[in-house]
């Protein structure tokens, strides 16, 4: 595999993982740092990259088509939305520090957008919550703690 197709296919691993698509990009991360030819600085701001950007996605949607939630196609079903909107009116915007977990974590994106939460915060909290889950993935990968 080349460098650019590895890149690529994390990238888009970590994108689709962060929408509603089914996808995990943490198998992706650990297999291609236990290759060990990439740079791990480098897979961890790939990985974070399309893992955040696919949350601004659900930020986008959760912004500006809120009004179709009661569609069969909307992205979040109505249950997981009220649990998300129920969690983070009782938490806030650091709920969005929780958006790495799985399940919860893209409802809560799509709630933010929902409820007008600014982009320079969901952003910066969002970031700040996929790169940490990253960085320990890669820790644990690596046995440094241990």
């Amino acid at each position: 595999m080349t460098a650019l197709a590895a890149y690529l296919a994390l990238f888009l691993a970590a994108f689709l993982a962060a929408t509603i698509v089914p996808a995990q990009s943490e198998a992706v991360l650990v297999g291609l740092i236990l290759a060990d030819n990439q740079p791990l600085l480098l897979l961890l701001l790939v990985a974070t990259a399309g893992n955040v950007l696919g949350s601004v996605v659900n930020w986008l949607l959760g912004r500006f088509i809120e009004h179709f939630r009661d569609r069969p196609w909307f992205p979040v079903s109505p249950e997981k939305l009220s649990r998300a909107e129920a969690w983070y009116r009782r938490f806030g915007v650091w709920s969005l520090l929780l958006s790495w977990v799985p399940i919860i974590g893209d409802p809560l994106t799509v709630v933010a957008g929902v409820l007008k939460t600014p982009f320079l915060t969901f952003l910066a909290l969002v970031t700040l919550a996929k790169a940490g889950r990253y960085i320990a993935l890669a820790v644990v990968t690596l046995g440094v703690i241990g």
